[in-house]
């Protein structure tokens, strides 16, 4: 997935998968993570040694099947913002994969069409459910996020079972969305 990455994109990613592994060391309540697809001797791996201390002491599988391959599946809900339906609750018994896109390689349903080759459910943050466009001068609105922040959502909802605290934890402001106000 990465061989089309330039190396700045490759920094980006190596910095999202730090930023994602320190959460989870903090968090009470740690989810178990696997980079799939990533091999030791990509430039990848090789930009997460140099730009992450002690990377390759972290806590993680590190394996070069794909997530197809290693996971029932029946098992798998792929994120992507394309997907119909929103994530309603985090369950143990599905595997959650995150795909590794940087702002510079958006290309629009990539993860989506990803997941339909396989056959495998996808899922959005609910961020349509929760939250509204907020007027700003550019009318620049995105759902696509990093995977750190998609992480800290899923980490702040699995520990609150509260989705606009969730997403307020996850979604900059720069993304043009605002938790939406309370009716009454």
């Amino acid at each position: 997935m990465t061989h089309h990455m330039s190396k700045k994109e490759l920094s980006r990613l190596a910095g999202q998968i730090r930023r994602l592994y320190g959460s989870n060391k903090k968090s009470d309540r740690p989810f178990w993570i696997y980079l799939t697809g990533f091999s030791t001797d990509s430039p990848l791996y090789e930009e997460c040694l140099r730009m992450n201390d002690g990377f390759s002491s972290y806590l993680l599988d590190i394996t070069e099947e794909d997530c197809f391959s290693l996971f029932p599946l029946g098992s798998i809900v792929y994120l992507t913002p394309d997907a119909e339906y929103a994530l309603e609750d985090v369950d143990l018994n599905k595997v959650y994969i995150l795909g590794g896109l940087v702002d510079e390689s958006i290309q629009k349903k990539v993860t989506f069409q990803k997941a339909q080759e396989h056959s495998v459910k996808t899922a959005r943050l609910p961020i349509q459910e929760y939250m509204a466009k907020r007027q700003n001068e550019k009318n620049y609105h995105s759902e696509i996020l990093a995977i750190n922040q998609v992480f800290d959502i899923l980490s702040a909802y699995f520990e609150t079972h509260n989705w606009p605290e969730a997403l307020k934890k996850g979604v900059s402001s720069r993304k043009g969305y605002v938790l939406q106000s309370p009716v009454g």
